[in-house]
C-alpha cells in the first residue's frame, strides 16, 4: 500500500499548503466548528452569519474571533474538517479490504456513508463543492475542495496502479472516468436527497473494474 499512503500523505499537505496561524482548541472552537457546519451545510455559506453560528453554537461573538481570523477563515477550517471527515471513513472501508479492487470500491463507499449521514434537513450532496459554488474566484476555500477532490482521484489512480502494474496510463485514465462517475452520482444524490445512486455507482464502478 506504499504508493497509497503516499497518496493519503500527499493529499492531506496540499489541502493544508497555506497553514492558518495556530490557535488553541479548546471546547468553544469545537462548538463554533460543528455549529457552523450544520448551518452551513444545512442553509448555504452565504445565507449563514456569524450572529446565527454563535448563537447556535452557545458562545459570544468575541469567542469566535479568538478562534478565526474572520468568517472565511471559519469556512476554510469547516472545509478542512469535512475532508478530514471524509478521509475517516474512507480509511475505516479501507482496513477492511482485501486487496486493490476492493480498496478502489472503498473510495465510493466512502462517499455512500458519507450520504448517509444524519443531517439536520437531509442529504444535499456534497458540503464541500456547495460550498465552492458560492465562493468567489480565488477565494482559499475553492482550493481545499478543489484539493480534496485532486486527493480523491489520486486515491484511485494508486490503487488502480496495485491492480494494473506497469499500466500507469491506464490506471491513470481509468481513475478519472471513476472520478467523474463518483461526481455524477453525488450531484444526482444529492437532488434526490439519498444514497441511491451512490451504491448504483459503486456497482458500476465494481463492474468497471472487474473488467480490467
Amino acid at each position: 500500500m506504499g504508493d497509497v499512503e503516499t497518496a493519503k500523505t500527499g493529499g492531506n499537505a496540499v489541502v493544508g499548503e497555506q497553514q492558518p496561524v495556530k490557535r488553541r482548541r479548546g471546547a468553544a472552537r469545537g462548538r463554533i466548528l460543528d455549529a457552523a457546519a450544520r448551518r452551513f451545510y444545512a442553509d448555504g455559506v452565504a445565507a449563514t452569519g456569524i450572529d446565527t453560528i454563535t448563537a447556535e453554537a452557545g458562545v459570544a461573538k468575541m469567542s469566535l474571533y479568538n478562534n478565526f481570523d474572520s468568517k472565511a477563515d471559519l469556512v476554510r477550517a469547516y472545509l478542512e474538517a469535512r475532508h478530514e471527515e471524509w478521509l475517516g471513513l474512507y480509511e475505516r472501508r479501507l482496513a477492511a479490504t482485501q486487496g486493490p479492487a476492493d480498496a478502489v470500491l472503498a473510495v465510493f463507499d466512502a462517499y455512500a456513508d458519507h450520504a448517509g449521514l444524519a443531517y439536520e434537513h437531509g442529504f444535499r450532496g456534497c458540503g464541500l463543492l456547495n460550498a465552492a459554488a458560492e465562493l468567489p474566484a480565488g477565494h482559499e476555500g475553492r482550493t481545499v475542495v478543489r484539493h480534496h477532490k485532486e486527493q480523491v482521484e489520486g486515491l484511485l489512480a494508486a490503487h488502480l496502479q496495485e491492480l494494473l502494474p506497469d499500466q500507469e496510463e491506464r490506471a491513470t485514465a481509468t481513475a478519472e472516468h471513476l472520478a467523474f462517475l463518483l461526481e455524477g452520482a453525488i450531484v444526482r444524490a444529492g437532488l434526490e436527497g439519498d444514497a441511491v445512486r451512490m451504491r448504483r455507482a459503486r456497482d458500476l464502478a465494481a463492474s468497471l473494474v472487474g473488467a480490467l
